[in-house]
């Protein structure tokens, strides 16, 4: 569960934690249920290559809304000493009884707005997952942010999770909870003296980002050396290749539409808050710095713009305004046609069952579908209602379609159909069943 910044404010009390938590198949075992966890691990896993395995193995951590425990567990094997903090008691019961056999593992029922049981730069490695995104006050998560400066060493990681939708109308609550900006985040983290390393999922209900806490006074320290010409140094561009593949080409548009530069002598301090990257004369966006290889070489990832030319197109490296390289070459291609398919499609309640529906609510994963306004859902040649959509990635433009079903579709099996445009999917059979409504 997470942490939805007030105890009162939050509905969700945990009849079944497993399913709560992890939205998965309602009485999980514990082997099913920590399995639920392992893409959100292996992403952490990634950000920890960040630091030295000798120098990990010292490192203190914390996760801000840790539930009944699901990541702590298997993050317990990084740390010397790793806690967790949540605003439900009974969540954090449970995370006890799952972690009563780690002894360096700790959980704290927090007040929901602070982590004040905390000593300043206590811990070398936060973390949240789904707990941001559920406050409904973006003051209480930026106080949360402001904590987080607070109980974090100098040199220590964040590893953060937002939502990043747009805006809308409804008032936030525990399900519809603040949303935060790629801007936003790179203010905050500038004015914090922060050293923004990763953010993905821009506009997105998962936005990630990856934050390295910096002494007090160091943003103003570079600006300083910056208008005194003394930094930074010039860098080398190594190699250009593809993000998804060691290709060096890259699509102009579509999901492939993103480079990897492999660059040396980048300075120790640089990060999203400073360095752009042009590919032509455009302004593509970088979405990730990687930590130096055995060849002192780093990845900057970089998503293209939606380029015209395709050719040879020069690639330069900027620490904002000034240029750090020289011109390297990329080579851009027209993109492949799209794909539009269907990657998964469940009970929207129960995800777990996969294609057999009982609640008659049905959750889809689409994956390149340009224009999700055009989308057409039928059953059994039945139009779906209530159809709802949200891009959960800009790319490969993934989206999560919820609808219900339709009155007329009773049990038995009846083939799901799909439109987008002029383009009609393969059907896909689905299995209704009598069981529980919503």
């Amino acid at each position: 569960m997470a942490d939805s910044g007030d105890q009162q404010l939050d509905p969700r009390m945990p009849e079944d934690a497993g399913y709560d938590t992890a939205f998965g198949r309602r009485n999980q075992d514990d082997a099913e249920f920590f399995a639920t966890a392992t893409d959100v691990i292996n992403d952490l896993e990634a950000e920890l290559r960040r630091v030295k395995p000798e120098e990990r193995g010292k490192w203190r951590a914390l996760e801000i809304g840790c539930g009944p425990g699901r990541l702590m567990r298997p993050m317990t094997r990084y740390f010397v000493e790793i806690h967790g903090v949540d605003v439900s008691d009974e969540m954090i019961a449970l995370a006890r009884e799952k972690l009563q056999d780690v002894p360096h593992a700790h959980a704290h029922v927090t007040d929901g707005a602070s982590l004040s049981e905390f000593e300043d730069e206590s811990f070398d490695f936060v973390y949240s997952y789904e707990g941001f995104q559920h406050i409904p006050s973006r003051e209480v998560v930026l106080q949360y942010l402001r904590e987080i400066e607070r109980v974090l060493r100098a040199g220590g990681l964040a590893r953060l999770q937002f939502n990043g939708l747009p805006e809308i109308q409804a008032a936030a609550d525990t399900w519809v909870g603040a949303r935060f900006t790629s801007h936003d985040l790179l203010e905050f983290a500038h004015m914090h003296d922060f050293q923004v390393l990763a953010l993905d999922g821009v506009s997105t209900q998962h936005m990630w980002t990856t934050w390295r806490k910096q002494a007090p006074g160091w943003g103003a320290g570079l600006e300083a050396k910056m208008q005194a010409g003394e930094y930074p140094s010039a860098v080398l561009i190594r190699r250009i290749t593809n993000a998804s593949s060691t290709e060096p080409v890259a699509p102009c548009r579509g999901r492939f539409a993103a480079i990897s530069i492999h660059a040396e002598n980048l300075p120790p301090e640089a990060g999203l808050n400073h360095l752009r990257v042009t590919v032509g004369s455009s302004l593509g966006t970088v979405t990730c710095l990687g930590a130096p290889d055995r060849a002192r070489w780093q990845k900057i990832n970089v998503d293209l713009p939606e380029l015209e030319a395709t050719g040879l197109l020069p690639v330069r490296v900027f620490w904002r305004d000034r240029p750090l390289s020289e011109p390297a070459t990329l080579r851009v291609i027209p993109p492949g046609p799209s794909v539009p398919r269907i990657l998964w499609i469940s009970d929207a309640v129960k995800p777990m069952s996969r294609k057999r529906i009982e609640t008659r609510l049905v959750k889809m994963k689409l994956e390149e579908i340009a224009r999700p306004h055009e989308m057409e859902v039928s059953v059994g040649g039945h139009p779906a209602g209530d159809l709802e959509y949200v891009c959960t990635e800009p790319r490969p433009q993934r989206f999560e379609v919820n609808f219900r079903l339709p009155d007329e579709v009773g049990p038995g099996v009846h083939p799901l159909e799909l439109r987008v445009g002029h383009r009609k999917l393969a059907p896909v059979p689905l299995e209704v069943v009598a069981g529980e409504s919503s």
